[in-house]
């Protein structure tokens, strides 16, 4: 069974987990990064290097944000999917968001530009497997 939440269930997911995917195009190809990220009001921020590949990302546009959770044992998971534009965040105006000093990169190294994903369009799907008893 396939169900859509509606945009408030879609942020509450979303507020649930903390790693996401940025897809974006770059030269020519689709690529995806996964990020550690934190929901602000109804914006996804996240960190990368200042030479990194998502730090080309602010003025592009056709960037989406993804997030996913599966569940095997009860057959059930969802997706939640944004597609948006991003833009460089002050490293003041990012610290003083709070909780944002849970975005801790997995990989380490240093991250200090921080990014904010505005999303103008969010969709989701939750979907739970029908089991055949």
């Amino acid at each position: 069974m396939i169900d859509t939440p509606d945009e408030e269930e879609c942020y509450g997911l979303l507020s649930a987990a903390t790693v996401g995917r940025v897809g974006f195009q770059r030269e020519g190809r689709i690529e995806i990064i996964p990020v550690n990220y934190i929901l602000h009001e109804r914006d996804i921020i996240f960190r990368t290097r200042e030479d990194g590949i998502l730090s080309d990302l602010p003025g592009q546009q056709g960037v989406a944000f993804e997030v996913d959770y599966h569940e095997g044992l009860t057959g059930s998971a969802w997706s939640v999917l944004l597609s948006g534009d991003v833009q460089a965040l002050a490293h003041e105006v990012a610290e003083a968001i709070p909780g944002v000093d849970r975005v801790q990169p997995w990989v380490g190294g240093e991250r200090t530009r921080w990014m904010r994903f505005i999303p103008s369009r969010i969709t989701g799907r939750l979907v739970q497997r029908r089991r055949n008893i």
